[in-house]
């Protein structure tokens, strides 16, 4: 508002017309934001329906998984490779049993003709197929699959799930498991879904199961409305559906993995925008504002009228040589202006309590920060267990796929292994990151022929295309594992990054008297700005959305951390995007060390006695494979109790413990051992691979302790006697 010079306003007027135009931005920014938090909480609420409907399929794949992993274990009997049927028909038949929701176990030949159920005798006629069409898939793509839902004989809704089986003869089969949908039905009462939801899980064209009338809508197709979008949209989708009873929903639908489909929808107005109401309380809470904020103006306007008077009074007191008194004010200038001494002493104290107050925070934020940290490793640790389990009968599987040496399946076990490596390398930098940001990252330094490390980290990439170059020994003072991790590092971001052949070099530097080592690729290269924070933690190139390098960015922090412990450096150097980069490692040299006893001469010479515990069956079973091709007689046990039990009966020569057993630690277990076998040797083989950990394992009396997934040679190293 332009006021003519010499106009006055009053301040009543002047502050209401603030408070307007105040108010006004505020207005218009409060209606844009409803708007954009009503598309906002839309867009949400569908990203969670197809993000639950994902979630849902996966569950669905699991509990398909489930009885395929079943089926396939039911085939690997002895009877089935020898085509005995009859007493293979015994075994199916107890199985199918042992299966709550099972309703019988069929086995097919090539031809499709039913050799037995096990709902009948075994000589009785085959029948007639349920559902010809999965059995023709599952005999021409010689693949799992999972039937449509069926109206069987009996009265009752099932669906097949099959997998084909082959004998020593080269007689082919599909072995089937008829399950009643009600296993189906479990998975999606499991869920967490929003009360007004509706779950469908469908397969062949018919719904197999549904969180609401089950028994009315199982084997009859889903609404055509959602039939179409399913046809139209692909692998996922959200779109507008209806469902069985005919209301309009909201639906987000995600194929499975064995051809099945999950659809959940809710009703279509709860996903709506903002509603008008929703505008209309907005609108009459700003107009309540406004008037409200009129009101305090005129007051606060008094007020400030009444304070002006004093001043104007304590001036013309101040000229006239007498005392100044100036009434107190609630407005924090007008009191300042009549007892600027006592303010001076307020703001002192003021700030004194500020200080004290912050020193307090910061030492309640110290403290946070520390259980924080503690919460964090403790997390970690439990993450590298958590991880490491399942990799143990991964890896150990693969040892023994080596050991067989099948031609057949060279290529799928060098894929296997290079990404459980991968993964392994994964769990180990996210440990290693942790005891570097928290100074606890230790290195035993020794001897160390760094021309050996080389080549053996060399030989652990040999699908890699590497030029590797090193003398016979450059002999430096290191961590023999941090060195290996260091030079891994360096070769799987080389293989990730760069094309064509990576050259690898270690030579020693006369001048730096130190040991130079160099991993040059000819792969994306690197500019400037990357050059200068390659080296951070969580730092990484720019990728595509699909991820094709992967990675966390931890492992050229942590190689810098190592190289920095080992009193080295390690720089980055390259001369621009495509151009490849070149990483170079310079580490003091050392004396060599004594010469090592004839490794040959300690390995065992003769069959051990193995006693292997460890809950996890899967990796009991892989290891023990392993060691029994090695040659040794391997016992598995499942708890503390049963290996004390079978250690009583044969004394083992070594002992390999889990430390994470249902009845009693495999600390407790190794002291009990050792109490009753004095002289068994004890291994610890556990997820838990921290230093303190290891500390613990040898305190128990363990003769050594191996972090899972344990190696081939590290296995061999287990079962041999301390010198």
């Amino acid at each position: 508002m332009l006021l003519r010079r010499g106009s006055t306003v009053s301040l009543r007027r002047l502050l209401v017309l603030l408070t307007a135009l105040g108010l006004l931005p505020l207005a218009l920014l409060g209606v844009w934001g409803l708007h954009l938090v009503g598309e906002y909480q839309q867009r949400e609420q569908q990203r969670h329906l197809l993000d639950l409907a994902r979630a849902l399929s996966s569950a669905v794949d699991a509990e398909l998984d489930g009885a395929v992993a079943a089926l396939t274990s039911m085939a690997r009997t002895p009877q089935m490779a020898a085509g005995d049927l009859r007493a293979f028909y015994e075994i199916a038949r107890t199985q199918a049993a042992a299966q709550p929701e099972w309703l019988t176990v069929i086995l097919a030949d090539a031809d499709g003709s039913i050799l037995f159920r096990t709902g009948k005798p075994f000589d009785s006629p085959g029948g007639v197929v349920a559902d010809p069409a999965s059995l023709r898939r599952a005999i021409e793509t010689r693949q799992p699959i999972a039937g449509g839902v069926m109206h069987g004989p009996g009265g009752r809704y099932a669906f097949p799930v099959r997998i084909p089986v082959s004998d020593r003869a080269g007689r082919d089969y599909i072995l089937s498991a008829v399950i009643q949908p009600g296993r189906i039905l479990r998975v999606i009462e499991h869920q967490k879904a929003p009360p007004s939801s509706v779950i469908a899980v469908i397969g062949g064209g018919v719904i197999v199961a549904r969180s609401k009338g089950q028994e009315q809508a199982v084997g009859k197709p889903p609404h055509a409305a959602l039939l179409r979008l399913m046809r139209e949209a692909g692998q996922e989708a959200m779109g507008q559906t209806r469902s069985l009873e005919g209301e309009p929903v909201a639906t987000a639908f995600s194929r499975s993995r064995h051809g099945w489909a999950v659809a959940i929808g809710v009703p279509s107005a709860a996903l709506g925008p903002a509603s008008m109401q929703g505008m209309a309380l907005y609108a009459a809470g700003l107009a309540a504002s406004l008037l409200a904020c009129t009101l305090l103006a005129s007051l606060l306007s008094n007020r400030i009228v009444r304070s002006f008077r004093s001043l104007q009074r304590g001036t013309a007191a101040l000229g006239a040589g007498g005392p100044v008194a100036v009434a107190p004010s609630r407005i924090t200038e007008i009191d300042q202006m009549g007892a600027a001494l006592s303010t001076a002493a307020g703001l002192r104290d003021a700030h004194e309590a500020e200080r004290s107050q912050l020193l307090a925070s910061l030492e309640r934020a110290l403290e946070d920060s520390r259980a924080a940290g503690q919460v964090k490793d403790e997390f970690l640790a439990m993450l590298g267990h958590e991880l490491r389990n399942p990799l143990s009968p991964i890896v150990a599987s693969l040892d023994m796929m080596d050991l067989r040496n099948e031609s057949s399946s060279q290529r799928e076990r060098a894929i296997l292994r290079r990404q459980a490596n991968h993964l392994k390398r994964l769990v180990d930098d996210l440990l290693d990151v942790s005891r570097i940001t928290s100074g606890k990252l230790r290195i035993e330094l020794r001897p160390i022929n760094l021309a050996e490390v080389v080549r053996h980290a060399v030989a652990s990439f040999p699908g890699m295309p590497i030029d590797a170059q090193a003398p016979p020994d450059v002999w430096v003072r290191g961590d023999e594992s941090r060195l290996t991790q260091v030079l891994n590092n360096l070769l799987s971001n080389a293989a990730r990054f760069g094309k064509g052949t990576t050259e690898v070099r270690l030579a020693v530097d006369g001048a730096a008297h130190g040991a130079r080592l160099t991993v040059r690729d000819h792969g994306v290269g690197m500019d400037q700005a990357m050059l200068e924070r390659v080296f951070e933690p969580f730092f990484q190139a720019p990728q595509p959305l699909a991820r094709h390098t992967g990675g966390l960015g931890l492992g050229l922090a942590i190689v810098r951390r190592i190289v920095e412990l080992h009193g080295g450096t390690i720089t980055a150097r390259s001369e621009g995007a495509g151009k490849g980069s070149c990483f170079e490692v310079v580490l003091p040299l050392g004396a060599a060390a004594a010469p090592a006893p004839d490794a040959a001469a300690a390995m065992q010479a003769r069959a051990l006695q193995v006693l292997l515990v460890d809950d996890n069956l899967d990796a009991a079973a892989a290891t023990a494979a392993v060691l029994e091709h090695l040659g040794h007689a391997v016992r598995i046990a499942g708890t503390a109790l049963d290996a004390v039990e079978q250690a009583r009966r044969q004394a083992p020569d070594t002992a390999i413990l889990d430390i994470g057993l249902p009845d009693m630690d495999g600390y407790a277990l190794a002291a009990l051992l050792r109490k009753e076998q004095p002289g068994v040797r004890l291994v610890a083989l556990t997820g838990y691979g921290q230093r303190g950990d290891v500390a613990q394992a040898l305190g128990a009396g363990f003769d050594l302790h191996l972090t899972k997934p344990a190696t081939l040679e590290e296995l061999q190293r287990a079962l041999t006697p301390a010198s």
